[in-house]
């Protein structure tokens, strides 16, 4: 077992890092930029390291200085959690040029699949479904027009690199793709250093289902089974359940096997994610991979009993998984709702400031994921993300009441949340019936 790793992130997951660690018998370094000196989970790390100022790029987006305190803290080590450097390529090179262990997948499976026109190829060659699109990435915008008549409108633009929605235009004719297509490659230059953008063909209201794998190094790659990702605003997730309630035994089986199939394809190592699209005829569509542990992790940990961070830390260890797919059961129902620092009420604004009055929900079946705590000031620097609800019972009926109950106890103040904006959707009653997709939220508030 790894003796001694740093955590190359900050705020819930670098917590959620450090408890895994220390359960495991693992000691923790934690980095932090000058904003984050007074974060509680710092005290919980065997050892805390200062990387910079506030802003990303001198701190959580800073190779050199993540790699200087690794080296100073003396790890074997870098755990990248999600987002920041997680899906970097060149910080995994480097850490192993540096001879430390990089918690997540070879370079080479990263590269296959951290583009999405290679992954699509990459499925394509696993005999998995995948959306009609262009083979490779678009350069032109006459090649976008004539590529989108032979799909057919409407379709949808987007980013080779990166995701969260970033260089992702929906077109409907020929002038609305003439007005999107320059503006979704500039925002995706922006935003990944790529301008590159590739078509697909715009799936109508459809679910977004995801599949959770882990593979080690001997070979050995499992599924934890499906989440369902359907509520979402502005293609950013608000609410994620597991298991996806529409899928019958068989259609599930298809398409966790098709996400295996798709990580021996790249020769995978460690925690992914592998996407698709539902149609309403509960036809599945491959439509890129996530390299590392998700946000929504905690949903596949409740129903499946394995904590999946650990996982990832004994994998890296070079521990082997010793048990087979027939091990691992969904049990119940688990429902997370993400709580930002956002007012709903005001378009979803940032709603930063100190939290004066902070009183998290409990009781049978619910979890919390957060480093927050009452003092704590919320900054425009990062993402307003501020905590996790988790909650887990027997049937989505009960599930939905149990998140119901325990956002109405959670209190932070004065600062506006999301918490509302929950509230309102798991009230709903298409929610409740189950009819939902990824256009649910825009339709309906």
């Amino acid at each position: 077992m790894l003796s001694r790793i740093l955590i190359a992130n900050r705020g819930e997951i670098a917590l959620r890092i450090i408890r895994a660690c220390h359960e495991l018998g693992i000691e923790a370094v934690a980095v932090y930029s000058e904003a984050d000196k007074d974060a509680a989970y710092l005290a919980l790390a065997d050892e805390a390291i200062c990387i910079g100022p506030a802003g990303c790029a001198e701190s959580y987006l800073n190779i050199p200085r993540i790699i200087s305190a690794a080296e100073i803290a003396d790890v074997e080590a870098i755990h990248p959690g999600y987002g920041f450097l997680a899906e970097n390529i060149n910080f995994a090179e480097i850490c192993s040029d540096c001879g430390i262990t990089f918690i997540g997948p070879p370079v080479e499976a990263m590269r296959l699949l951290g583009d999405k026109v290679e992954a699509r190829r990459l499925a394509h060659k696993a005999r998995v479904p995948i959306v009609p699109g262009s083979d490779g990435a678009v350069k032109e915008e006459a090649e976008a027009l004539k590529l989108a008549g032979k799909i057919g409108y409407p379709v949808l633009i987007k980013a080779s690199a990166g995701g969260g929605g970033r260089g992702m235009r929906v077109v409907h004719n020929d002038i609305s793709l003439r007005s999107a297509f320059g503006a979704a490659r500039a925002e995706a230059e922006a935003a990944f250093g790529d301008d590159s953008v590739y078509l697909e063909k715009f799936i109508h209201e459809p679910r977004h289902v995801e599949v959770q794998v882990m593979a080690d190094g001997a070979g050995n790659i499992l599924h934890f089974y499906e989440r369902d990702c359907s509520i979402q605003r502005r293609h950013q997730k608000m609410i994620e359940e597991s298991p996806c309630p529409v899928l019958d035994r068989h259609t599930r089986k298809e398409l966790c096997e098709a996400a295996l199939r798709i990580m021996k394809e790249a020769g995978y190592v460690n925690a992914a994610t592998v996407e698709f699209l539902l149609d309403s005829d509960r036809k599945f569509y491959f439509i890129e991979a996530n390299t590392r542990i998700q946000v929504e992790h905690p949903v596949t940990e409740m129903v499946t009993g394995h904590d999946l961070i650990k996982w990832q830390l004994k994998i890296a260890s070079g521990h082997t998984i010793k048990f087979r797919q027939s091990n691992i059961r969904q049990t119940g129902v688990a429902i997370e709702c993400r709580i930002n620092a956002e007012d709903p009420r005001n378009s979803f604004s940032p709603s930063p400031g100190a939290i004066t009055r902070y009183i998290p929900p409990g009781g049978p079946g619910v979890r919390v994921d957060s480093h927050v705590s009452q003092g704590w000031t919320v900054s425009t620097t990062y993402d307003s993300m501020i905590a996790k609800v988790i909650v887990h019972q027997r049937t989505r009926t009960e599930a939905i009441a149990t998140m119901r109950r325990a956002l109405q106890e959670f209190v932070i103040e004065p600062i506006k949340t999301t918490i509302p904006a929950c509230l309102d959707i798991l009230s709903h009653n298409l929610f409740v019936k189950n009819q939902i997709d990824t256009g649910f939220v825009e339709r309906n508030f």
